[in-house]
């Protein structure tokens, strides 16, 4: 895959069994995984878990058949690397086999790939169309990858139907990194997926945003979904243009070791979180919790979009 790494996903690429609490995979106390691949006798791959979604989920269906047709184009077993037998692993799904001729740097060129999906969040949904953003992270023999996809799909019976993807291209390393990107790809307590990382480390996101996130990680252990890589460019389903592309803005997942999308995460930490973000300069907040106050009318939201994830966004 093209681009750099953190070195969380080095670290990663090592091989050995890839837990939830490393991954960002679901959490295996609520759903049970399900062995997605193991390496081959003569690979270095890692092992990885199928990806299952919270049942906190407003519609668990749709980021269910996101994830696995991204899977079944990202990793494949020796000897089951080219386009065709893609085509049948899909199509085996009930999914179109055309996407794979679409799917870009989802599908490397190599003889075998391990891929591990971090989490699958939505950038949209609708009552017949939506978006799932699927972070993951890719093996294959000698190279370490990943990036963010986002993956639109439509409603149909029996289930929903996977009609595009969007890989998300990994930009370019900065030649000279910015001091706060610096501090925020080394900072402990923040973990990044593959295109967030490389999001930061070219320059590209916001100080505004990068110190921010810097700030909150000083209170919470934070778990980034996506910045700009991966996100769709226009607000879901309107002609408004997001903050995400120009890099002025970021989602996040997980809040010390909590999944936002579940129901059990308590209230208000979600809550504390949404307003130390407003605090720290976001003028646009979105969560699953619905706030009073803020500066502006508009600076606390929440929708069914937000309800997996806390929107941090920044003007200017």
């Amino acid at each position: 895959m093209p681009g750099p790494l953190g070195r969380r996903a080095l670290l990663l690429s090592t091989g050995g069994l890839l837990t939830g609490a490393a991954t960002g995979c679901t959490d295996t106390s609520r759903t049970a995984p399900v062995p997605a691949r193991s390496p081959s006798p003569h690979a270095t791959l890692p092992a990885t878990i199928a990806w299952r979604p919270d049942r906190d989920d407003v519609d668990p269906d749709v980021k269910l058949r996101a994830v696995q047709v991204v899977e079944a184009i990202g990793a494949w077993p020796a000897g089951q690397g080219g386009a065709a037998a893609a085509k049948r692993r899909v199509a085996a799904l009930g999914a179109e086999p055309s996407l794979v001729d679409r799917a870009g740097a989802v599908r490397p060129e190599a003889d075998e790939a391990a891929l591990q999906v971090i989490d699958a969040q939505y950038g949209g949904i609708l009552a017949d169309r939506a978006s799932v953003m699927v972070a993951y992270r890719q093996w294959t023999p000698g190279r370490a990858g990943g990036t963010t996809v986002d993956v639109r799909l439509s409603r149909a019976r029996p289930r929903w139907e996977v009609t595009e993807l969007r890989p998300g291209a990994l930009r370019a390393a900065a030649p000279v990194l910015p001091a706060e990107a610096r501090r925020v790809l080394d900072h402990a307590r923040i973990g990044l997926p593959p295109a967030a990382d490389a999001d930061v480390r070219s320059g590209h996101i916001r100080p505004a945003a990068l110190r921010a996130l810097r700030d909150l990680a000083g209170t919470y252990r934070i778990d980034v979904t996506v910045f700009s890589s991966g996100h769709p460019l226009y607000v879901f389903g309107t002609d408004r243009r997001s903050d995400h592309p120009p890099g002025r803005a970021f989602d996040v997942w997980r809040i010390d070791g909590h999944r936002v999308v579940d129901r059990a995460t308590p209230r208000r930490l979600i809550e504390s979180f949404m307003r130390d973000a407003a605090a720290a300069g976001s003028y646009n907040v979105g969560g699953p919790v619905r706030l009073s106050g803020g500066a502006t009318p508009n600076q606390f939201f929440t929708d069914a979009t937000h309800h997996d994830h806390v929107h941090v966004g920044f003007a200017g």
